[in-house]
Parts: structure tokens; sequence; C-alpha cells
């Protein structure tokens, strides 16, 4: 670059000139300013446009014509290298439907869909072609070919001089994969409120057992219809342990079904990384990554991702398939969506793992939140009618007789929220002696000393003889070294599982009567299901009264008599 001055005066308005010129170009325009004039000279476009960014001209000469002449060459080259390598085919079109010029993608279009643009594309135009004038506002279309693939277009009138219509301009391109995208998308968004809808006439009559092997059957259609994928597995994070539980699965092994997982970024697998740090994670192949743990027989890949609960994370969603490189990125977005829908209806079925020992008083707390204005709004409404109602005993009573009710309720709450014993009514229920329990040797299994200690009690008071067990090894050795009448045992225990109990006592003792316990209706490994259909006697679910407690305990002493004579 270089500036110039000339005592020229004929150009002497022009105060800053810029010439653009060819680096072996003569310089012919130099004297031809002022000697106040700033002149700048540059060689070629791009030093032009450097400047111009960066200070104001008056005048701009171009010595030389070829040089404007190159680059409008160069731009028009670059405008066809634009469009020939842009993702959409672009096309223009006569009034008559021929086709005056494409770039390649539009002229790869298969012929039925060109044939289907250019009808409809005269069609869109029929009106504005006949009266004569030109509407600019683009025009959208969809087309469908005939094996099935999804075209979106854009047509547009070019007009002349005389602002009339006299091509048809169109931008072309294939939306087959986005609108298979929006179709699945509307799949997993049925599949979740086919999940979440659990409060038909149909699962209101089903016990817990019932509904979770409903929500099962569920997840194992949608999965496998609207994710494509037949083996998975879901696990819930128990807080207490920090350990991931298996609630469901399909096409599991059995070794990997023994696994302990732990919500861990080390050491625990993927799985426990998800849980952990609350990011999905693709592995495409499983022979290459540390962090796999076994999961299905000759896997190649997995997909896992958290399940969410109010942006907590609440348990595993694992996908596998025995083909390598098997999940995209869309299937993970996918997978992400369909695993708030599974947390939701595990919510909704209160199978969630919780803290037992919190867990009753959680949801007194929460309770009484909820309702402690309205209880508040009742006794200042009540106790200021009293006031106004002295003299009148019967309103008066009646008033004092609300507030008192008041008070009953917080006391409950008050009771609840101190944790749950496993059973709601138990400080009201004076022991008796009962003709069906005395005598009766019974084993309660409860890793919970609250719980397995109140049961003993109510046990106890009826006449039976109790023992207790505090986790699977003792409870396996007990059933195992003596008959009992009756086996009571929670199906979530330290070391071993409700239904490694239950078989273990059912081989040392085939007729004895076995009832599992359990909270939030949560049965880890199927223990409730596998157990059913081996002869479990029944089910109590946490927290229960006891008039409902006992009235099982008998129905099951007396069913075994039955059966025993």
């Amino acid at each position: 670059m270089e500036t110039v001055t000339s005592k020229h005066t004929e150009t002497e308005c022009f105060r800053d000139v810029l010439i653009l010129r060819r680096k072996d170009h003569k310089p012919a325009s130099s004297g031809l300013f002022p000697e106040e004039s700033r002149v700048v000279v540059v060689e070629g476009f791009d030093a032009a446009l450097e400047e111009l960014q960066h200070a104001h001209y008056d005048l701009i000469v171009i010595e030389d014509v070829g040089l404007l002449a190159s680059q409008r060459g160069t731009i028009a080259h670059q405008s066809s290298v634009i469009l020939e390598t842009i993702s959409q085919g672009v096309g223009i079109f006569d009034l008559s439907g021929n086709l005056l010029w494409g770039n390649h993608r539009f002229e790869e279009l298969p012929q039925d869909v060109l044939e289907k643009l250019k009808t409809r594309c005269l069609a869109l135009f029929a009106e504005t072609i006949s009266e004569g004038y030109a509407e600019r506002a683009g025009r959208r279309l969809s087309i469908k070919g005939v094996d099935g693939s999804c075209f979106e277009a854009t047509a547009s009138a070019i007009m002349d001089d005389q602002e009339r219509i006299s091509q048809i301009a169109v931008v072309i391109w294939d939306a087959t994969s986005s609108r298979q995208l929006r179709q699945k998308l509307d799949a997993i968004d049925w599949a979740g409120r086919e999940l979440v809808h659990l409060e038909s006439s149909r699962v209101e009559k089903l016990d817990i057992p019932g509904r979770l092997s409903l929500l099962e059957e569920k997840i194992i259609h949608c999965t496998r219809e609207v994710l494509g994928f037949d083996k998975f597995c879901i696990r819930l994070l128990d807080k207490k342990a920090n350990r991931l539980e298996i609630i469901l699965s399909s096409g599991l092994s059995d070794r990997a079904k023994n696994i302990d997982i732990y919500a861990s970024t080390e050491n625990n697998g993927i799985s426990g990384y998800v849980a952990a740090t609350g990011r999905s994670y693709i592995c495409p192949n499983v022979s290459q990554d540390r962090r796999y743990l076994y999961g299905i027989d000759n896997a190649g890949s997995s997909l896992t991702v958290p399940l969410f609960l109010q942006d907590k994370v609440v348990g595993v969603f694992n996908i596998e398939s025995e083909r390598a490189g098997a999940f995209t990125e869309d299937d993970r977005q996918f997978a992400e969506i369909f695993g708030r829908y599974v947390a939701i209806a595990m919510n909704i079925l209160d199978l969630l793992v919780v803290e037992r020992s919190h867990a009753t008083g959680q949801i007194a707390d929460n309770v009484t939140a909820e309702i402690s204005g309205p209880l508040n709004d009742i006794l200042t409404e009540a106790t200021s009618l009293m006031e106004e109602y002295i003299g009148r005993d019967d309103l008066r009573g009646k008033l004092e007789s609300i507030c008192d009710n008041v008070a009953a309720v917080r006391r409950v709450l008050k009771q609840l929220a101190s944790g749950p014993t496993g059973l709601i009514d138990h400080s009201r229920t004076l022991p008796t002696k009962d003709a069906v329990i005395s005598d009766k040797s019974i084993l309660v299994v409860d890793d919970e000393p609250i719980i397995r200690e109140t049961i003993t009690d109510i046990l106890t008071g009826a006449g039976a003889d109790v023992a207790g067990a505090r986790d699977g090894n003792e409870a396996i050795a007990m059933a195992t070294a003596r008959k009992y009448d009756l086996i009571l045992s929670d199906i979530k225990m330290p070391q071993k599982s409700g239904y490694d109990i239950f078989a273990a006592a059912k081989d040392a003792n085939p007729e004895v009567p076995i009832v599992f316990m359990t909270g939030f209706g949560y049965d880890p490994n199927h223990s409730i299901i596998r157990a059913r259909q081996e002869g479990l006697a029944g089910v109590l679910y946490k927290p229960f009264k006891v008039s409902e407690f006992l009235t099982l305990i008998k129905d099951v002493l007396r069913e075994a008599k039955v059966q025993a004579s």
C-alpha cells in the first residue's frame, strides 16, 4: 500500500481517494488528484475491502477494467461451487414446466419426485401466472416419493422487468430422516403417556405386584416397538446403600443380574458412572471400554441414560446390543426422553427405592407442609366463632370438637414424621391372645430394629413364640436350623435377597408358609413375582395397620393348617 499526492486541480473535490490496481500494473491515476488529497493505493480486492473497513473514502478508482472482470469471474465461479456443494437441490422451471437449470442434487432427484414437484409448482403459481401479477412470497410444499422418502421444498417466483412472473425457482431437500425423527418422538410421547396412565379401572383392581407386572409389560413393549431394542435393564438407586438395584430387565444374563453396582464413577461400570454423574454414556465397543461390566451374552455395544425425577438421578436405563456401534446420538436423546417417563411411572406406583427409615416421615412432612395453612385457617375461624356464640353451648361444643380434630390431625402427622414402624396404629392396639396365633413359632426377618421389635411385640402379645433375624444370612441359618410355623421376611435384606431367604427356607421345610413384607411396593430382583410362582403365602406393604397384619397372619396360618391335615 502507498499514499501519493498531486498538484492537479480538476479533482480537488475528492479529499480521500482509494486506488485499486494490480501488482504489475503501471500507475495511471496518482497524478490526477490535488496535493491536499489523501490518496491510498492498494493491490487486489482483499486489500481494498480491508481498507474500506477502517476508513472512509470519497472516491474509489479501479485502474484496470480487467481486474473487475476477473473478480466477477471469480465470484461467479464461487457461486457455482456453492450451488453445487450445498446439501439442497436448486432448480429453475419455466412457466411450461421445463427444467431450465438445476444443480447436481436437483438432477439426482427421483423421477417421480421431480414430476410431482413440477406439477405442484405450476399449480401453486397458476393463479399468479394467469392474472399477470407476481407474488414474491415463497410457497412451502411436501412431496412423498414412491419409495416412502419425504421431501420438503420452497418454490419462489422469478420476476421480469415488468414485474411479471417469468420463471419458478425451487429449493428442495430430503426430509426423510427428520420426518422419521418427528414420528419417533411422537411415538415416544405416546409411549410415555401409556406408561404414566396408571389410574385406569384395570390398574385400580391390581395389587402392587400386579401393577409392577403391568408396568414391566408396558416398558418392555414400548422399548421394543418404539426404541427398537429388546435387551435392556432398569436399575433404581437405593440412596441408603447407594446401590443400583435391578427393578426389571429383558434379555439380561443371570451373571449380570448378580453384579453389585453402586453409584460411583470408579469400579462400578457404566451404570455406576451414569448414576453418579447424571450423564448419558454411549459405549460403541464394549471390548475396548474399561468401564463396561458384563451385561448380555455376546454384547457389542451399549447405551446407558440416567433416570431423572425432578432433576435428581433415581436410577439408570441401560440398553445393550450384540452389534458394535449400534447406538447413535438420536438413540441417546430418545432414551433420555423415554427414561423420564419411566421414572415418573415408577414414582406413580411408589416403586422408587427410598430410605425406608425416613420415607414415611418425609411423606408426613410433605403432607404437613401442604395442609398446615388450611389447618390454621380452620382453627382460627373456629376459635373466632366460639367467641361469638357465648351462651350457645351446643354450637360451642361443635366448634370445640373441630378444634380437637385439628389437634388430632397434627398429632398423627407428628407421629408419622418421627419415622415409620411398619405398622401405622400399633401404639393404640393392646396385645391380646389369639387362638389361631397362640403357641405358633414365627420367625420375623427385618434389618430395621424398630419394625422387627414392633411386630415381635404384637405377635408375642397374641401368644406366639417369636424369633428375629437381622440380615439374610442370619435368617437362612435360623430357618434351616429349626422348623417354624410361619416366616415373615422383608424382601430387601442385607447380604441376601428376600427370594434367597424364601428359597432356603422352602428347601429346609417345604410346608412352611412365608409372607413377604416390603415398603412402597419395591421388589428387587422380582422376589415377589418369583416367590409367588413357588408358593408365597402373602405380601404385606408397609406401612400397614395392625388389624390388616393380624388378619393376614391368621388367614395364612389357617390355610397352612388345612393343607397339613
